[in-house]
């Protein structure tokens, strides 16, 4: 199933298989080592769910719910 990675509940885990959004931010995704075929899991989420901590690439990576929003992810 395909879902947006802001969606995530703690330790969901799964596969990036497109990242969307314009410019800046997709181009900031990819730079950050967000992109199709890495391996994703949710780690933390603040309080009011922005925002969120994810393991990608062995290393945690701090997004705002905009930008995970731009990201499906196939889970498992």
């Amino acid at each position: 199933m395909i879902r947006l990675l802001s969606d995530f509940t703690i330790g969901e885990s799964g596969k990036i298989v497109k990242v969307n959004g314009e410019g800046r931010v997709r181009r900031r995704l990819f730079d950050m080592g967000v992109t199709p075929q890495a391996e994703v899991t949710m780690r933390k989420k603040a309080p009011l769910g922005d925002p969120i901590e994810v393991t990608v690439r062995g290393y945690e990576l701090t997004l705002r719910k905009v930008e995970a929003a731009c990201v499906e992810v196939q889970t498992r």
